[in-house]
């Protein structure tokens, strides 16, 4: 369809295929006219979807023209790229670098390739030159200069199937391939980079100039270094000032974990040290959430027990959520990690382990996650956990569903799928049950679907049932209690192949250097609603 045809309503299309309380996107409420006038300007941005493909847009009469570029752009003279003539988009899609959630129109990830000014070439209508099939353009871009053409092949539709090709002039540059170039020119991160670590999402229910929103924007800060050397210094017990509160901290030369034969003990004091640490991390993971406290006052070489009730003595600043629908013989009062210390104060308390509920204290019978939990039996040996882990991956690309994978610190990896909030508990486990059975179909020697465990022969359980209310998996970065003191890691889909990786890799002692180099691998489920497609 041509930009004439369009005129009247530009972005319609884009509007209609888009539920802008799901994505990020923009919505294009604000068109040329709410800025000041300026130069033409362009923008390609680099799109992994179903595909990767590169998106080229022409600010043309106040939206974004657009085609779709499966090879990308080249400054090669004597390369001809295919381009799909889409929809228009707003123009505050020019800056738009992020996530699409799976399952919304065009899901995956997005970052700004180039980006620049143009001149339209031989004419003084642009549009109009779109429409009439053959458009000319001089680009001023961070990578892409000089003249490019775009000519439509064959009559007028909804997707036109184009020719884009550069022209030989000085800008021109033979075997010039996007692929070598794959920073973007906003953040000068990679597609992958954007993916595992957004800083960015866009709130169409704003106002274009407020729809960037920054994530990192309610961040809290980590401990200061007074506080941490105070803990460093302090005898067996004593009062420790840290993030504000006053917390009574004892027996902090206790062994906790025990050593391995390449790494020391761990005391309570190092456990509380990394509490501090690490809750500006894992602190979005727990807040709004009921907290399943897993405490091995004795060490984790003691039976440990699950503990849920806020006892009488805790104090009052603690952030807490009574639950109106418990039984009698239930906890009532739950603990919330709303704030750093109070995982400060369930370490103390002897909390080893951190489950957050599936669900947040405001709709506790609508999880945000979706489980999978890959739990191996006696028999099943390390290399086929991670073979049916990428069974898993396979199936969550077939359909096209975005999820995330952690190690889980002991012998087995789980899997979030973060959700959008509607299904019931009931709903997203009969789905995780369909998914699990599908993948287990193809190795049935190696998994078990017996309930005793002791039934199941050393085989391994692809466990759904997790995904009930007030049943959880352990929160990622949280310790595990084992020698050593390993911690559930957060790891790329790819890490999958790596010969080194082990279930136990991450402790609470080189997880932070592991954090700096490669951020926060899980921060997607946090930002990544989607809706659980269909099963056939």
């Amino acid at each position: 369809m041509g930009t004439r045809s369009r005129r009247d309503e530009p972005l319609t299309t884009y509007r209609e295929k888009r539920k802008f309380d799901r994505t990020p996107e923009p919505s294009g409420e604000q068109t040329s006219a709410d800025r000041p006038a300026g130069e033409r300007r362009f923008v390609v941005q680099r799109h992994r979807a179903r595909r990767l493909h590169y998106d080229l847009r022409f600010e043309i009469d106040g939206v974004l023209v657009s085609w779709a570029v499966p090879k990308g752009p080249t400054l090669d003279p004597d390369v001809r790229r295919m381009a799909v003539h889409v929809e228009d988009h707003p123009l505050e899609y020019q800056d738009f670098e992020g996530v699409i959630p799976r399952g919304e129109y065009g899901g995956g990830d997005v970052i700004v390739w180039d980006r620049g000014t143009w001149e339209p070439h031989a004419t003084d209508d642009p549009a109009q030159a779109v429409a009439d099939g053959d458009f000319h353009a001089d680009l001023y871009g961070e990578k892409l200069r000089g003249r490019f053409v775009l000519v439509r092949r064959g009559e007028q539709s909804d997707r036109e199937q184009w020719l884009l090709l550069h022209k030989h002039d000085d800008d021109a540059v033979r075997g010039w391939d996007p692929e070598d170039h794959p920073l973007s020119v906003l953040s000068g991160r990679t597609n992958e980079e954007v993916k595992a670590d957004p800083d960015r999402l866009w709130r169409s229910d704003l106002p274009a100039a407020a729809a960037s929103v920054e994530l990192d924007s309610d961040a809290v800060a980590g401990p200061d270094q007074e506080a941490l050397e105070a803990l460093d210094e302090m005898g067996d017990h004593g009062t420790w000032e840290v993030f504000g509160r006053s917390l009574k901290v004892t027996n902090l030369d206790k062994v906790l974990f025990p050593g391995t034969e390449e790494a020391d003990p761990v005391t309570k004091r190092e456990l509380l040290r990394y509490a501090a640490t690490i809750a500006p991390t894992v602190l979005p993971y727990l807040a709004g959430r009921a907290l399943n406290m897993h405490r091995y006052p004795d060490g984790a070489d003691h039976k440990g027990f699950w503990h849920k009730s806020v006892p009488d003595r805790a104090p009052k600043w603690l952030p807490r959520w009574d639950n109106e629908a418990a039984e009698d013989d239930e906890a009532h009062t739950y603990l919330v990690v709303n704030e750093p210390a109070a995982l400060v104060w369930a370490a103390n308390y002897g909390a080893l382990e951190w489950h957050p509920w599936t669900s947040r204290t405001d709709e506790p019978e609508r999880p945000t996650y979706a489980l999978f939990d890959l739990d191996p039996g006696e028999k099943t040996s390390w290399e086929e956990v991670l073979q049916l882990a990428r069974l898993h991956r396979t199936a969550f690309e077939h359909l096209d569903v975005t999820a995330f994978p952690k190690l889980t610190g002991r012998r087995g990896i789980h899997i979030w799928v973060p959700i959008a909030r509607g299904p019931s508990f009931e709903q997203t486990r009969a789905w995780v049950e369909q998914v699990s059975r599908t993948v287990g179909a193809v190795m049935p020697e190696l998994v078990s679907w017996k309930w005793v465990k002791n039934e199941r022969r050393g085989r391994a359980r692809l466990d759904y049932t997790q995904n009930a209310i007030n049943k959880t998996l352990v929160a990622p970065y949280s310790p595990r209690p084992a020698a050593g003191a390993p911690v559930s890691a957060p790891i790329s889909w790819d890490e999958l192949d790596d010969p080194e990786l082990r279930p136990d890799r991450f402790t609470i002692r080189t997880i932070g250097d592991r954090l700096a180099e490669h951020g926060d691998l899980f921060r997607g489920v946090l930002y990544g609603e989607q809706r659980l497609p269909r099963l056939h």
